[in-house]
């Protein structure tokens, strides 16, 4: 099985600009920025750390992100 391709460099994109949106605008957002994996997160839930080159993560309550952040 072949790798998975990885892009050259992560998006230069500020996950702090993500806060407060709704997790839709987000969403759209960080696909049109580049980033090629967007993962949307309940407060507190339980999740994995390992760092995903490219992944934005988004945490979500009632409907707006919380918090974001790159990996």
């Amino acid at each position: 099985m072949a790798p998975f391709p990885t892009p050259s460099e992560e998006p230069r994109d500020d996950p702090d600009a993500y806060v407060g949106l709704e997790a839709q605008q987000a969403e759209r957002r960080a696909a049109e920025r580049g980033w090629s994996t967007v993962r949307k997160l309940p407060p507190g839930a339980i999740i994995t750390m390992e760092y995903r080159f490219g992944r934005l993560n988004l945490e979500v309550e009632d409907g707006r992100v919380k918090r974001a952040w790159k990996g």
